[in-house]
């Protein structure tokens, strides 16, 4: 017999009233060997419900290329999910934020100059229906609906926190209808009247839910009384109940304290329903960290998605795990969670390579008259490279990079003269050159698109060198350009001598283990950069805090030899390095905008 879930004044499954009691787990974000255990830690917690985000641009990465296997495999998690007898909400919106990469759009929407993201334009809503009919019905037979386990789907993500276009909220609603979608749909918003108002559709009959992670009657209150003032009745749900926060790079660490979310959460269970935001919080692998801002200032989210969440990064139960056991206990059935082995090592270096030596290796070079941006290139993440010849009658010129994103590298004749970053990126720097003939290289890092707020389709979300460089008072042209995705580290020739003395360099490394288990790569005695291991790139790194290691999950590991490849921009790279069986650390510099987040709003 199929099972019946409605949305009344209650959630309803039968016809018996039913309180959700969920948990976010990223499958883009965990080791699709480890879904299996952050599920059963959701249920032997005493959930009930799964919550996950799809993300766009890990599907379409290219215009008209989807990939739907291994980390993107999203029925095999609802597969994984169903088996366990947990429920699942999935929320597909064309944006997730989630401190993901862009929010999640796909970098080639770039370019197109002209669309309007998060609108009912019909270029972008062009783009969405392609997606959608990729998407959706790979769905559709997961639906409680149709015997499956899927209760609901999203509509938009927060977009009361973005704009007010009714028409474009309608059109996702036609369009998840048009692919087979079933189910109840819902919105997630901040629960005050402007953020609810501009972004549900209660009157069409979508559950509007809240996202927040304090101040539960408060918010409640206000939820309720928009359903009042709009004549509708439907249950409380608090869609993201933030048990922690993210993390930027030069920041500290931000933690809330156990006992004060406990008793959060019981004020959430006694009003409605619930999700975990995030339950496993699990790792921006790759280049898919997102970056939030403050004013016209980016900042970059690490690598870590740790979140201060229930579990740790590596799957872990913390001591918030144990104190809402005890409180969902009242609620369902519990069980002992389980943690996974860890192990240490070294990695020891073997080789190197410069990059200037291996750019024909790693890129296809194009020549254009003046710069343009990595997306011209069809590419979307990594580092790209611009080289041009300048002629100096002066050994020392003013110079002024134009429109350049996000950090740049500049070489004079081989050799590092700046590094610029934020605010230097847009002022005059001098270049000390030699007469005649200099060849200047110039590399740049996309170092994560904004995923929140109104810079979310500003120029800057284009990266690479958008304009060119100016010396004296002229645009230099003739440039060759390498793109640099570095998506093929496995194609370096460790064995060539290498010329090039800059700090730019490809390290490979043995690996030695001291046992079978997920490790932590000690990052501090490196600068700034990626580590790939087997060809996977496990995220970036930096010095500067506050995360002092890189997760290194077994899985990626074999039997025999492992390729560990380290891309490092700043400094010298050391002979070994520690592989650690916890996390590390680093004090950073920057406590100036420093909350500690024991009250989330």
């Amino acid at each position: 017999m199929m099972t019946e879930f409605t949305i009344e004044k209650d959630f309803l499954i039968d016809g018996q009233p039913f309180k959700i009691i969920s948990g976010s787990i990223h499958y883009f974000r965990v080791h699709p060997d480890y879904w299996q255990h952050s599920l059963r830690n959701l249920k032997a917690m005493g959930c009930n419900t799964v919550e996950t985000y799809v993300p766009w641009n890990i599907y379409e990465i290219h215009e008209g290329q989807f990939n739907f296997n291994a980390f993107n495999d999203i029925e095999r998690f609802i597969q994984l999910a169903t088996d366990l007898g947990l429920y699942v909400i999935v929320r597909p919106s064309p944006f997730v934020c989630a401190e993901w990469e862009f929010g999640g759009l796909p970098g080639w929407l770039l370019n197109y100059p002209e669309m309007d993201y998060r609108t009912s334009d019909p270029v972008f809503m062009e783009k969405v229906a392609r997606f959608y009919s990729m998407l959706l019905p790979r769905l559709k037979p997961y639906q409680i609906t149709e015997g499956g386990r899927i209760l609901m789907m999203q509509v938009e993500n927060e977009y009361g926190s973005y704009g007010n276009d009714q028409e474009y909220l309608k059109a996702l609603v036609a369009l998840i209808r048009l692919n087979g979608i079933t189910v109840p749909l819902f919105t997630s918003d901040g629960s005050w009247d402007e953020a609810l108002t501009a972004g549900s559709l209660v009157t069409d009959g979508v559950l509007a839910t809240g996202n927040f992670g304090s101040k539960a009657d408060q918010n409640f209150d206000q939820l309720e009384a928009f359903f009042d003032r709009n004549a509708v009745q439907m249950p409380l749900m608090c869609m993201e109940f933030w048990d922690g926060w993210f993390n930027r790079y030069n920041e500290p660490i931000i933690r809330r304290d156990p006992e004060e979310f406990a008793s959060t959460l019981k004020t959430m269970l006694r009003r409605g329903s619930l999700n975990f935001y995030m339950f496993h919080g699990g790792t921006n692998f790759g280049f898919m960290n997102g970056c939030s801002t403050r004013g016209q200032k980016r900042l970059p989210q690490v690598t870590s998605y740790d979140y201060d969440a229930l579990l740790t990064e590596a799957g872990d139960p913390t001591r918030k795990y144990a104190l809402a056991q005890s409180i969902l206990a009242q609620y369902g059935p519990t069980s002992a969670p389980e943690s996974l082995p860890k192990t240490t090592g070294t990695l020891t270096k073997v080789a190197q390579c410069g990059l200037f030596d291996s750019l024909t290796q790693l890129s296809q070079k194009v020549i254009k008259k003046h710069p343009k941006t990595m997306e011209s290139f069809d590419q979307y993440y990594g580092y790209i490279l611009y080289r041009t010849q300048v002629k100096s009658v002066k050994k020392v010129q003013k110079a002024l990079l134009v429109e350049a994103h996000d950090r740049a590298h500049i070489f004079v004749n081989g050799q590092l003269q700046k590094t610029l970053y934020q605010e230097s990126l847009t002022t005059e720097f001098t270049l000390n050159l030699d007469e005649g003939c200099n060849q200047i290289d110039i590399l740049v890092e996309n170092m994560g698109r904004v995923n929140y707020g109104s810079l979310l389709q500003s120029p800057g979300q284009r990266k690479g060198i958008a304009r060119g460089l100016m010396v004296d008072l002229h645009f230099e042209a003739n440039w060759e350009i390498y793109p640099l995705p570095l998506d093929n580290v496995q194609s370096l020739d460790f064995k060539q001598v290498s010329q090039d003395s800059s700090p730019v360099q490809f390290g490979q490394y043995t690996l030695e283990l001291d046992g079978t288990g997920d490790t932590f790569i000690d990052i501090r005695q490196l600068g700034k950069g990626t580590i790939f291991v087997n060809g996977y790139n496990l995220g970036r790194y930096w010095q500067q805090g506050p995360i002092g290691y890189l997760y290194l999950p077994a899985p990626l590991l074999k039997q025999g030899d492992n390729q560990i490849v380290i891309f490092e921009t700043e400094q010298a790279l050391p002979e070994q390095i520690a592989l650690l069986d916890k996390p590390v650390y680093i004090e950073t510099a920057n406590q100036s905008h420093y909350q500690k987040a024991t009250a989330p709003i």
